[in-house]
């Protein structure tokens, strides 16, 4: 591994260059009172400091960032069409005509069905909720599932976490007299017309999306179960309930925020922080079975749980038999039957991190022969269902927009994920006439095609992509150098005001240089944990881990130091291996005993 700049203060970039990803280190330098800010809000300058990183400026933001609650949330009426969409509801639930949900089959959708679905029964509608067959139905509202719902009786289809591109269905929809609400948080299908972004939305009865121009909501990054928790907020408040009836399902809106990857910010991070509190007094059977079958502890439950515990259970379903079963799950009142279904989401979970890591090895293979700045990577045998995890991998692997694309009954399909310098839905819609199906947004798209247009795909994608080499190195921005014994019980604590940590609101990154290996133990049952006992110029030393990275750093340190050197680290003899590492501090709390350590996450 190549470094170069190795100094870190000032705006100073460190350059890596790895076997796989090329990385550029920043420290931040963003300038503020930092002294001012810790007296007034009563935090260390070190957490002021974290803050402002994070671009959170004024005295507003700080309060609403540290202490912001449900009541800052904006008024759900702001949404356009909210007026119409909650006048329609409240018609039909009088009048009792029969209302479809149709979600998406992902932890959002689930989510965004299931809060509809509870919450219109408990308001006097006759009402179900249809989940989509990934294979059979494809992402989204489509013409069987409208058949069928008319057929049915139904009189009004509500859509979550689908629908903005449903142009053409939605028309079929209305072709038969049916009422549409369509609420969604996608981008905004567009045509482009001399240059200009001409905006096409579905002839649906209400199309509420904070997306579309016109929209006075102010933040713009909900998820979809987001927008259907504040149209029940709206329907609530209209039917004179209380606010506690709404937010009994804020735990689902947190989940879903997490899982679908949206900036934790603003809004976003105040639904988390309460959906993570008030997890701790939900009493719904279903999922209360999820983590007794995953083996948390729902007291101690955080953002990470969300994302890569129970999210992936409920995905699973969907991935790999229908995500009925996890709609099922949520709203079970069976405790017997909970704990089944708990536990079979549980073995599809499973069962889709073998097929994850079966089609992520074959990814990374092709990946590393392949120069494009566009990935787009075709795996026949591949399970549609994981194609988007293996394309985040392969993403996480080289730092490369990816799209992984496989054989299906209609075709190829496929899904993207991407890097924030490139806008994925913006590069398909420059291609969309070698699609028959495309949709979602900057960072991750789903796209279906005939075979025949793959390699034209791959082609097209990469002549119009304009990425520099600069953009294909992942940025890691370092939030302060902090010498080791700057590390205390009292500032690993107040940390935890910076929770919960997601995209948008990354975990604090620490840095510290010229620190000494005196000792490497390699732990688990696979040796892909390493114990180091390090010490910085200052003669401070420290308990340091290594989780996931065993093989690779020390591959790392064989390159650069020699199989000699580690072989004396590893008896804890004198050697002269000397890293510079970012890290979080955490404490280590093991038979009664707390000690302080860093969790080490990158290194040369």
């Amino acid at each position: 591994m190549k470094t170069d700049g190795i100094a870190l203060p000032g705006d100073t970039v460190f350059v890596i260059v790895g076997e796989y990803m090329k990385e550029k280190w920043y420290l931040q330098t963003k300038k503020a009172d930092f002294d001012r800010i810790s007296e007034k809000f009563h935090i260390s300058p070190i957490t002021a400091r974290l803050i402002r990183n994070r671009d959170i400026i004024s005295d507003e933001d700080i309060e609403e960032y540290l202490r912001g609650g449900i009541e800052n949330l904006h008024s759900p009426w702001l949404l356009k069409d909210m007026d119409k969409g909650v006048h329609i509801l409240k018609i039909k639930i009088s009048q009792q005509n029969k209302i479809r949900i149709i979600c998406d089959y992902d932890v959002d959708g689930i989510c965004s069905g299931f809060i509809l679905h509870q919450s219109l029964k408990k308001l006097g509608a006759v009402v179900d909720v249809v989940v989509p067959h990934r294979i059979e139905d494809g992402y989204g509202i489509n013409e069987r599932l409208i058949r069928q719902a008319y057929e049915d009786g139904v009189d009004t289809i509500l859509t979550c976490d689908n629908g903005i591109a449903a142009i053409s269905q939605v028309e079929y929809a209305k072709s038969l007299g049916m009422t549409v609400i369509v609420t969604d948080h996608h981008q905004v299908v567009y045509n482009e017309e001399d240059g200009e972004k001409k905006y096409v939305l579905p002839q649906a009865d209400a199309v509420i999306n904070h997306k579309q121009a016109d929209c006075p909501y102010p933040f713009k990054e909900l998820c979809g179960a987001m927008v259907a928790y504040q149209l029940i907020s709206a329907l609530s408040e209209s039917m004179e309930q209380s606010q506690n009836f709404v937010r009994e399902f804020l735990p689902y809106a947190a989940m879903a925020t997490v899982c679908d990857v949206v900036d934790l910010r603003g809004e976003n991070r105040i639904v988390v922080k309460a959906g993570i509190e008030a997890f701790k007094y939900n009493h719904h059977i279903g999922i209360n079975a999820l983590i007794e079958a995953c083996q948390l502890d729902k007291k101690k439950l955080d953002a990470y749980h969300f994302g890569f515990i129970l999210g992936p259970c409920l995905n699973a379903s969907g991935r790999l038999d229908t995500a009925r079963k996890a709609m099922e799950l949520l709203a079970c009142e069976d405790k017997e039957k909970a704990k089944d279904l708990a536990e079979k989401l549980k073995e599809f979970n499973e069962e889709r991190k073998q097929l994850t890591e079966e089609g992520a090895k074959k990814a990374i293979e092709i990946a590393a022969e392949c120069t494009d700045s566009v990935l787009v990577i075709y795996l026949q045998d591949c399970h549609e269902s994981v194609a988007g995890i293996i394309a985040g991998r392969v993403r996480e692997k080289y730092y490369k927009p990816v799209f992984i694309l496989t054989d299906t009954i209609d075709g190829v399909k496929g899904s993207g994920r991407s890097i924030e310098e490139y806008d994925m839905y913006e590069a398909l819609t420059g291609v969309k006439e070698l699609f028959t199906k495309y949709g979602g947004h900057k960072m991750a798209a789903g796209i279906s095609l005939p075979k025949e247009n793959v390699e034209i795909l791959r082609k097209k994608l990469n002549e119009n992509c304009n990425l520099s080499k600069e953009d294909l190195y992942l940025k890691v921005w370092i939030d302060m150098q902090l010498p080791l014994e700057y590390v205390t019980m009292n500032l690993i604590e107040e940390l935890k005001v910076i929770a919960p940590h997601g995209k948008g609101n990354e975990k604090p990154v620490f840095a510290e240089k010229n620190l000494k290996i005196h000792k490497i133990q390699i732990l688990g049952k696979t040796g892909n944990v390493l114990r180091l006992t390090i010490e910085n110029s200052r003669y401070y030393r420290m308990t340091a881990m290594i989780f996931g990275r065993a093989m690779e750093f020390m591959a790392f340190l064989k390159e650069k130091f020699g199989q000699e050197e580690i072989d004396k680290a590893l008896k804890g003899e004198n050697n002269r291996m000397e890293i510079m590492a970012t890290y979080y501090p955490k404490i280590n709390e093991y038979q009664g005993n707390s000690q302080i350590q860093i969790i080490i996450d990158r290194f040369c």
